[in-house]
């Protein structure tokens, strides 16, 4: 792994993070919930494409984000529970792009 990877990575976890948060805008959510949304996908982004599971990288992408958003739900359940499915859907389609774009341009 070197600097480039890191750097592609992290295009990666920004372009999930605009991709989740433009329809939260939409919505016109609190830009707390916008920026944890946005920082969370970094952070995967950063994360996902370097889990060495022996597995498809888009099932190893959303295995891990269904895994990292359940405090997410947890916090969200109380206040909205309409939230929970279609948070579940858009972060299993997120994690398996992020993990097909980690392993196809990082490798």
């Amino acid at each position: 792994m070197d600097t480039s990877d890191i750097l592609t990575a992290l295009a990666i976890g920004i372009a999930a993070g605009i991709i989740d948060v433009v329809p939260m805008i939409i919505q016109k959510l609190n830009r707390t919930a916008c920026a944890s949304a946005f920082m969370q996908w970094v952070f995967l982004g950063l994360v996902i494409p370097f889990v060495a599971w022996n597995i498809e990288p888009w099932l190893k992408g959303i295995i891990i984000a269904e895994l990292a958003l359940i405090p997410v739900l947890i916090i969200v359940s109380s206040a909205d529970k309409k939230a929970i499915i279609p948070m579940l859907i858009f972060s299993a389609i997120l994690g398996a792009g992020v993990g097909f774009a980690g392993d196809y341009f990082i490798g």
